[in-house]
């Protein structure tokens, strides 16, 4: 089976992204942002998510060369 590194990362952060990591939600809460630290968590996912697709599609069209 072939693999790629790089996607195996960026699932793996994604991942990372989307648990509900609650110590830090705490802070944010307690800090007064969690508005701000959510919309950069929902733009952090969308950015890593596009890369992943990009990704994916670099390393299919590699195979079929």
């Amino acid at each position: 089976m072939n693999s790629n590194a790089r996607i195996d990362a960026l699932q793996l952060m994604l991942t990372d992204l989307r648990m509900r990591n609650e110590p830090i939600r705490h802070k944010a809460a307690f800090r007064g942002c969690q508005p701000e630290f959510q919309a950069l968590v929902t733009k952090l996912i969308e950015q890593l998510e596009a890369e992943l697709s990009d990704e994916k599609q670099r390393f299919r069209a590699a195979q079929r060369d």
